[in-house]
């Protein structure tokens, strides 16, 4: 079998291990912040800030759910992690959002945060202030699912079918299934440009 054929029928694998209910329960949960008003935040590094971002723009366009992602503003991240450190940066930002019961933080993460592993410190400080908060916890995730599958009220797991795809597979699946929820009818508010097109 080809590189190509292999990496595919891996993707087909995880298209069928995928959880359909705990992707319903993402959907659940981001219906309930949109209908009581609340902010969904966007968290990750690498390939999940790049995500969040798109995502962002997502979910405020199609879904009509006010969205932020603080790696969205450098300069303030940067200053962070200058002044405060690399661990606090999400943390603080969610803090000076003022985040509460009626928002939601969506994790886009291979690992999910693993302190023992000082792997993403940063998403186990804002997931701590945001279960203090009261704040809905999301995550799209890989692995075993780190700190986020612990605390989450709703979280997909990526299948590992492959140990040595783990992350491509993560970060691709985690762009797969944001574009799901948008397009969910409960969640979907506006048209796309090119399906509304005659």
């Amino acid at each position: 079998m080809s590189f190509v054929e292999q990496y595919l029928a891996e993707a087909r694998m995880i298209l069928e291990q995928l959880d359909r209910q705990a992707i319903e329960g993402l959907v659940r949960g981001l219906v309930e912040t949109r209908g009581r008003g609340g902010r969904l935040f966007i968290l990750g590094v690498g390939g999940g800030a790049a995500h969040a971002s798109h995502a962002v723009n997502d979910f405020r366009k199609i879904a009509g759910l006010e969205a932020y992602a603080p790696t969205d503003n450098v300069s303030e991240l940067t200053a962070r992690t200058n002044d405060e450190g690399w661990s606090t940066v999400f943390e603080s930002w969610l803090r000076t959002s003022r985040l509460s019961a009626r928002d939601a933080v969506l994790i886009f993460s291979v690992g999910g945060g693993d302190l023992e592993n000082n792997v993403s410190p940063n998403l186990v400080a804002a997931l701590r202030h945001a279960r203090s908060a009261g704040a809905t916890v999301l995550g799209i995730v890989g692995r075993g699912g780190g700190y986020t599958a612990q605390v989450a009220d709703a979280c997909v797991r990526i299948p590992t079918v492959n140990p040595a795809h783990v992350t491509p597979h993560t970060e691709a699946f985690q762009a797969v299934l944001w574009h799901l929820l948008v397009s969910h009818p409960e969640l979907k508010q506006a048209p796309t440009k090119w399906e509304s097109l005659p």
